[in-house]
């Protein structure tokens, strides 16, 4: 039976098309079983959580190392037939020309897109103005040497890091967005009149939403605000280590296994994962 898989090419073309109009929920696996299931649910792509991949790992946020992350990276680019985005975190270096040199092997693992921060492995909140601008246009550059069709997404993490500056954010991604960056990401904003803003101050470019049940805001209501992305970060991975918490919690606190009831069964899984692999592999 011939392989019919979409190529790397493919799914970058894939990725950068659902930029262009409407509105697309892009979820955040954190391993194969649940990039899988993402796929089989119809999502047209995915992006990485650097939190969920570390919590699984047993590693705070933020503690894993480039090689680590890579891997993971070429795993669920292997494993999907789907684009994936990568949560490159702030490119596991501060300098520009490392930045560079990282996000080239980032390409290599098959991501359709990744994303950089501007906010550096430390206590300071954010890069300078200047060298967070220096460090989006590297990543342009590599990008572009590798043949330019990878999204490159630039994040302003002010409200993630105690700098609840809507100017300045703004001002940080327009610079990003002429400096090469494809997609905006302001995590943290969370009111209509924040995330419209945003939209407006960057427009055309598309802008990525990291969506919470906090804030009330379905698709549709996200859409019609202009955004044309929206992830959930490491929320559907703390929704399961919630869960698994709470049941462990159970048993070795009072003695019971509530927290057992309802669940999918093993030959049910055991099915979905089986039907799976013989579609990945037609």
């Amino acid at each position: 039976m011939s392989n019919s898989r979409p190529t790397i090419a493919d799914k970058r073309k894939t990725f950068r098309q659902l930029h262009e109009a409407g509105c697309f929920v892009i979820p955040n696996p954190w391993n194969v079983g649940t990039a899988r299931y993402l796929q089989s649910l119809g999502f047209k792509a995915l992006a990485t959580t650097s939190s969920g991949h570390a919590h699984a790992r047993g590693c705070p946020d933020g503690a894993q190392g480039r090689d680590d992350v890579l891997a993971h990276y070429r795993e669920l680019t292997d494993a999907t037939d789907v684009p994936l985005n990568a949560d490159f975190e702030n490119g596991f270096a501060d300098e520009p020309e490392a930045v560079s040199e990282n996000v080239a092997r980032c390409i290599a693992t098959g991501v359709a897109g990744l994303s950089i921060e501007d906010s550096p492995k430390s206590d300071t909140p954010l890069y300078d103005f200047d060298t967070a601008v220096a460090r989006i246009k590297a990543a342009r550059a590599a990008i572009d040497r590798a043949g330019g069709d990878v999204v490159l997404t630039a994040r302003a993490e002010n409200f993630l890091r105690g700098v609840a500056d809507l100017d300045d954010v703004i001002r940080r991604l327009r610079a990003y967005a002429v400096a090469g960056a494809d997609c905006l990401y302001a995590p943290g904003i969370k009111t209509r009149e924040q995330i419209e803003a945003v939209v407006a101050a960057v427009a055309p470019k598309p802008v990525n939403f990291l969506n919470g049940a906090a804030f009330g805001f379905t698709v549709s209501d996200l859409a019609a605000m202009g955004v044309r992305r929206i992830s959930v970060g490491g929320s559907l991975a703390r929704v399961a280590m919630h869960a698994f918490i709470r049941a462990a919690t159970e048993i070795a606190r009072d003695g019971k296994f509530d927290g057992f009831s309802g669940l999918i069964s093993n030959p049910e899984l055991n099915k979905f994962f089986s039907d799976d692999r013989k579609k990945l592999s037609s």
